[in-house]
């Protein structure tokens, strides 16, 4: 995927825009225009790593990619706010989230019949694919524009204000060496480059697809799971027990590419309503996930609504948000929820009011797989050690493994 992407990048640069001939006292032709060359990779990645840690790309100039996604984290939010601010004052609280943006090279286009290469095999799973939580970045590039002009990021309410932000930068001089030097003349253009150079750089294999934690290892056959994250890995897989597996994909695809530890599918989990979510102070107002609101052709699909794409667990554990409302912190606390839901219910949702941030009429769609297969009264699919054993997994899924 990445060659496919840098031969997008060079088409997008190198095809040359047809001028007419002038015709002079001489019936010679003019001069025709001169098109740069297409920039080699590593200038889009430099010029794409300037982009992504500049605040001044945001209205409020205090928030740049960087500050929801930061490398330390593994590309994902810094802190264990549910969601981040944003806007066009740095202080206006966003609708959901931040996920990670490392191990996205392989996410498909979304679709609504998958079939997937590296199993060879259809997967009937429903919808599949696409970036952010409801898959309507239809692609990489598209992943990386969104957040320059949403109103509750951002906050850029024209092309132009970032292109006129990129054109007083430092490294202005960068761009127009690499994209010509009147490359700031059309916004359009300018801002294309702009994005594309925050696609390559959110492409780069070392910063957003390393494949170096003790998991990766073990695949080489580098080092072993210690007995603790073996059991875990076995609680992880087992369809009986934890079933993670089954939309986490743990094992390695028949064209050998390691796994993402995501079906790249959604899927609707009943998560308790997060009510210190500014838009949650109305009572009637629902993230729907894939259905709406920010996402609008499938708002009659009632067959979609609640469900949000699953998300990858690699790095996992450097995580202090989950689920796309960020209604838990910490890591024990989810999978108690995935064992707990349905047999203790009083435990997670209001007075035992199952599934509140989903509308009766759609919650047909909550998944019922396993662990989801129990009811009031039976024992959770996972104890408390096998918990720990799980978690104890999910540590070995972590980037920057250094062999220790």
């Amino acid at each position: 995927m990445y060659r496919l992407l840098m031969l997008a990048v060079a088409l997008f640069i190198g095809v040359a825009h047809a001028s007419a001939f002038e015709v002079n006292d001489n019936s010679m032709p003019a001069p025709a225009a001169v098109v740069p060359p297409h920039p080699p990779v590593a200038a889009l990645e430099s010029l794409g790593r300037l982009l992504f840690f500049d605040r001044n790309l945001s209205a409020s100039h205090t928030m740049s990619c960087s500050s929801c996604h930061d490398p330390a984290y593994a590309y994902g939010p810094p802190n264990a706010k549910s969601v981040q601010l944003g806007g066009k004052n740095g202080r206006l609280q966003g609708q959901r989230a931040v996920p990670s943006l490392r191990y996205l090279q392989n996410v498909p286009l979304f679709t609504e019949n998958y079939f997937d290469e590296d199993f060879d095999e259809s997967v009937d799973n429903g919808p599949t694919g696409g970036f952010t939580w409801d898959g309507r970045g239809r692609n990489p590039h598209e992943q990386a524009r969104l957040p320059l002009l949403s109103p509750l990021e951002m906050a850029n309410a024209r092309i132009e204000d970032v292109v006129a932000a990129v054109r007083a930068a430092p490294y202005a001089g960068e761009f127009r060496k690499a994209f010509g030097e009147h490359v700031f003349d059309d916004a359009s253009r300018a801002f294309d480059a702009i994005v594309r150079s925050l696609e390559v750089f959110e492409q780069s294999p070392a910063e957003f697809y390393p494949y170096s934690s003790k998991y990766d290892a073990a695949l080489r056959h580098q080092t072993d799971l210690s007995e603790q994250e073996r059991r875990g890995f076995e609680l992880f897989n087992d369809p009986a027990k934890g079933n993670c597996a089954h939309c986490h994909q743990s094992e390695r695809g028949s064209s050998g590419a390691f796994p993402a530890f995501t079906d790249f599918g959604y899927v609707a989990i009943g998560v308790p309503r997060n009510r210190t979510l500014t838009v949650n102070a109305d009572p009637t107002f629902y993230d729907l996930g894939l259905c709406g609101p920010l996402r609008e052709e499938y708002r009659d699909r009632a067959e979609y609504c609640g469900l949000f794409r699953t998300p990858s667990l690699r790095n996992v554990t450097l995580r202090k948000t989950f689920f796309h409302n960020g209604v838990f912190h910490d890591l024990r606390q989810v999978l108690h929820f995935y064992v707990e839901r349905d047999i203790q219910p009083a435990k997670w949702y209001p007075k035992g009011a199952s599934f509140d941030d989903l509308p009766a009429q759609f919650r047909e769609n909550i998944n019922r797989e396993p662990p989801f297969d129990r009811h009031p009264g039976d024992a959770p699919a996972l104890s408390e050690s096998e918990i720990t054993d799980v978690i104890a997994f999910l540590g070995t899924l972590t980037d920057g493994w250094s062999g220790k």
